[in-house]
């Protein structure tokens, strides 16, 4: 999800384990834990200036950060790590254009550009793998599967033609050699949005459309599923996988957080019209068994929780709790929580 310039939160990012996230802000980094809600670390602007992309690398001392708003103290082509344990910075690395989005794992760092991706060795030692050259992607789209125990290490990114997705093979790689990637033809336009599963099983995909979600087998390259958001266009801000992938979730500008079934689609919604035999894509498209309301109608990354909850972080610094259940429901808990995020102590 990236950030409105006038906006205070710039960006809000989710551990790989959805237990907690992080906020770059006009006056720095603020990182909180979920369940409960509570801060875990502030890092103020006299040290880190504003920020435009942070980055957790699940709930260890270790933190990614690239300057950027209102006043930096870092240029914005450089991401610099964070370890906590020592109070300072212990690696720097500087790209020849401005870094849009950052993602980290345990054993791989990789720095999107809006022309090019780079994947490095991590933590220690930090060592440039490959380049990979990318279509125009002024998103940063970038996923990695965020567990480096799983069966599948993958990275996704867009690929040159408008529309496909690349995918890498992690664990098929050494220095300065990649393996034969692979393309999926996602979608008819540009891409807007993706998501991997914790097995880095499954990918999930938008278009600037907005309409359509697809879900896509990484093993046998296939489409899955196709989930319907809408039938109007919308911009989407952050599409998640559940820890165990029985269900996604996505966000969007139309104030909505709409919660599909992907293990058992037979719980999402059909259209009327398919019940009484007629058909056509449209008719039998799948539909959310569950849409929740953010009250605040602002871009928000989204993802799941403990069975049957959501949460939503929005770029108003507002937190919003949501609970649904298999029938359909949806109930908000947390009502109009405001993060901490104005304050100007620095740490």
């Amino acid at each position: 999800m990236r950030p409105s310039p006038s906006e205070e939160v710039y960006s809000v990012r989710f551990s790989q384990d959805s237990s907690a996230f992080c906020c770059a802000l006009a006056s720095g980094v603020r990182q909180y834990n979920l369940e409960p809600l509570a801060e875990l670390a502030a890092h103020g602007p006299l040290r880190f200036g504003s920020i435009g992309v942070c980055e957790m690398l699940d709930r260890s001392n270790l933190l990614a950060v690239v300057g950027g708003g209102a006043t930096p103290r870092f240029a914005d082509n450089t991401v610099l790590i964070h370890d906590a344990a020592l109070d300072q910075f212990v690696l720097e690395l500087t790209f020849s254009a401005p870094v849009l989005a950052v993602r980290m794992r345990r054993d791989r760092l990789i720095v999107a550009l809006r022309r090019q991706v780079h994947v490095f060795t991590f933590p220690s030692p930090c060592e440039r793998l490959f380049t990979l050259e990318t279509a125009d992607n002024p998103l940063g789209l970038c996923e990695v599967s965020p567990l480096s125990t799983s069966d599948h290490h993958l990275l996704c990114f867009p690929a040159r033609k408008t529309g496909a997705l690349q995918l890498i093979d992690l664990s098929a790689t050494e220095a300065q050699v990649s393996c034969a990637p692979v393309t999926i033809n996602a979608h008819q336009g540009h891409l807007a949005a993706l998501a991997i599963n914790q097995q880095g099983s499954l990918v999930a995909t938008a278009s600037r459309k907005g309409t359509l979600i697809r879900v896509w087998d990484v093993a046998q390259r296939c489409l899955v599923a196709e989930l319907r958001r809408g039938s109007d266009t919308a911009v989407l801000h952050c599409i998640a996988f559940s820890a165990d992938s029985t269900y996604l979730c996505c966000s969007s500008d139309k104030g909505t957080i709409h919660v599909f079934a992907v293990r058992d689609p037979a719980l999402n919604r059909r259209s009327a019209l398919s019940r009484v035999g007629l058909r056509g894509r449209y008719l039998e498209s799948q539909w959310a068994l569950a849409t929740c309301t953010v009250p605040a109608e602002r871009p928000c990354a989204c993802a799941f929780g403990a069975a049957g909850t959501v949460y939503a972080v929005c770029l108003d610094g507002t937190f919003h709790k949501y609970v649904f259940t298999a029938d359909g429901s949806c109930n908000r808990e947390a009502y109009d929580v405001y993060l901490d995020v104005c304050g100007k102590n620095d740490f």
